[in-house]
């Protein structure tokens, strides 16, 4: 348990100082704002989708590492996927995070983002890691906004 603590740490670290696709997308075909009131997270997600894929996905605003770190794996985890696989994976990761019994994962298939099970020890931070998957779920569905209150 001690080294997955210390994996998660690690990640969540790394992914916060040097976020992976951060910035705004010139052109994209759907995008939402994802805020919680309760912390002050807030981020922009902008996705282009070609040919049923997720060709590029970015995003911007300023969060806690949490938030931030998992942004930044959220991108990496779905750019180049088909969209089918994209909203399955979102489901998956919020099952991951607020389910009440501890859910049986492939935590290989889920790679980095896997981490993020070790968030459900802080409740209070489980809204930090869902932000970037709301509003990525809202940009694909054509929203343009979500809070997490």
């Amino acid at each position: 348990m001690d080294d997955l603590a210390e994996l998660y740490q690690e990640i969540i670290l790394s992914h916060n100082k040097r976020p992976r696709n951060a910035g705004e997308l010139e052109t994209y075909t759907g995008q939402a704002e994802g805020y919680n009131p309760l912390c002050g997270d807030h981020f922009t997600v902008f996705v282009k989708e070609k040919d049923g894929r997720i060709e590029d996905i970015r995003f911007h605003g300023d969060g806690c590492a949490i938030s931030t770190a998992s942004a930044s794996m959220m991108t990496e985890a779905v750019k180049g996927k088909a969209r089918e696989d994209v909203e399955a994976r979102i489901e998956e990761v919020a099952e991951m995070l607020t389910s009440k019994e501890e859910p049986e994962l492939d935590l290989d298939r889920l790679g980095e983002v896997g981490v993020l099970l070790g968030v459900r020890r802080f409740p209070a931070r489980i809204k930090c890691a869902t932000l970037a998957w709301h509003a990525l779920a809202a940009a694909l569905e054509g929203g343009n906004r979500v809070s997490t209150e």
